[in-house]
């Protein structure tokens, strides 16, 4: 996995590219936790992965928790059909922001 980080004002981007896995998780979720240190908005662009496993899940949750305590916003943009069926199943399509 890699991941490119943009930063336009108070917005930060991030571009995930590979699979979000058990062995790849904890580089997302720091990458989150860091642009948080500095933006009120993170977005996450999902449009290069295709795989998301629990390890993955865990990642995007902390992530919208430290946006709900920072007051502010984590949001996916592009996500492809495999990982938006996987954020459906579990339920998380309702508490993520997905554009």
């Amino acid at each position: 996995m890699t991941i490119t980080k943009t930063k336009t004002g108070d917005t930060v981007t991030l571009q995930v590219e590979g699979r979000v896995d058990t062995n790849t998780s904890p580089e997302l979720q720091k990458a989150i936790l860091e642009a948080f240190q500095g933006a009120k908005q993170v977005t996450l662009d999902m449009a290069k992965v295709a795989y998301v496993s629990s390890a993955g899940l865990r990642a995007l949750l902390i992530g919208q928790k430290t946006a709900a305590s920072k007051r502010a916003v984590m949001e996916l943009c592009n996500v492809t059909e495999p990982v938006k069926e996987v954020l459906d199943c579990v339920g998380f399509s309702q508490i993520l922001t997905l554009r």
